[in-house]
């Protein structure tokens, strides 16, 4: 930044001298040269000859370049500020986005942990068995932690592949597990319908925390007694996950808006939404070579596809963003 306004204002600077010199030598004149009384017929000049300039035709170009010299500096040092305060800027705005997404994301399995505690506290009260919910409650944990390791790598933008090819299935059973817990606080029942064990060169983590996000959001506006549906299929070179529910389907919002940030619509949920959710699934999908979209909304329910590219299959996947 120093060096960029150095150069800028030796330019302006130098810029403005020459001009100065340039108006004077065309307004100034010689005195006691050729043609002036007393001059030589010959043309010479004496060796007294002076240059006169006229302050009253130079003064208003020195008042007018020193305000035009005085208003590009001050556009340099707005650009350079600007241009050393855009890294800050861009990193606090990073910085905001990914204390929103954790926070959006730690949300779900939060709320999960809690419903089990509160399941193991029941059954301990009635002496029962509790060695199956132990193990769910570790098993959550876990999950958290590898969600937590997700997110610090997709933090900084690129694609992380696992080391082998990972079945959808899996992972989308993965995320049923979890979101269980909430879907029967909800009174929601969950089902899977696998069409096909397609793999993808997608973390399993990954994975289940976009489903997690898209049952999550189904869950969140399903009516009580009805279920929620994840479908796992392959169409072409695409792994496909449908996740439908019976809800009433969106309204006061257009469909393709609900993957903007911070986007909602004037149906509300269970619980408090933030418009994060749907966002971070088209950002994960997209960074793996995918996309996700509303297939059908309508008063009978809506269906979400989850479309990522099959292991093996040609893809473009997207470069980290700035």
């Amino acid at each position: 930044m120093g060096l960029f306004v150095g150069v800028a204002s030796a330019v302006i600077i130098a810029a403005g001298v020459g001009i100065l010199l340039a108006v004077i030598l065309a307004t100034g004149r010689h005195e006691g040269g050729p043609g002036a009384p007393g001059g030589p017929p010959d043309g010479r000049r004496f060796v007294g000859d002076s240059f006169v300039v006229d302050v009253d035709r130079v003064l208003p170009w020195v008042i007018g370049l020193g305000i035009v010299g005085v208003a590009l500096l001050a556009v340099v040092g707005w650009l350079a500020a600007r241009r050393a305060s855009r890294p800050l800027s861009d990193a606090l705005t990073l910085q905001r986005h990914f204390v929103a997404d954790a926070s959006h994301e730690l949300r779900t399995p939060l709320t999960a942990l809690s419903s089990r505690i509160q399941l193991l506290q029941r059954r301990h009260d009635r002496g029962q068995p509790i060695d199956e919910t132990l193990v769910e409650l570790r098993r959550d944990v876990g999950a958290m932690t590898a969600l937590l390791t997700d997110l610090l790598l997709t933090a900084e933008g690129a694609a992380v592949a696992p080391e082998r090819p990972v079945l959808v299935a899996d992972a989308v059973r993965q995320a049923i597990d979890a979101m269980e817990p909430l879907a029967e606080d909800a009174d929601v029942r969950l089902a899977a319908d696998i069409e096909s064990d397609v793999a993808v060169e997608v973390p399993a983590t990954t994975i289940a925390r976009v489903v997690i996000a898209l049952i999550d959001n189904a869950v969140q506006h399903a009516p009580a007694q009805t279920a929620v549906t994840v479908q796992v299929g392959r169409q072409d070179a695409f792994a496909t996950v449908r996740v439908r529910d019976e809800g009433c389907g969106i309204r006061g919002i257009d469909p393709d808006r609900v993957f903007d940030r911070f986007a909602r619509s004037g149906e509300t949920g269970r619980r408090r939404g933030f418009g994060i959710g749907l966002a971070l699934v088209r950002q994960v999908a997209t960074r793996y070579g995918g996309g996700v979209a509303v297939e059908l909304t309508s008063p009978e329910g809506t269906v979400f596809l989850l479309r990522l590219p099959a292991a093996g299959a040609e893809r473009k996947r997207s470069s980290p963003t700035s």
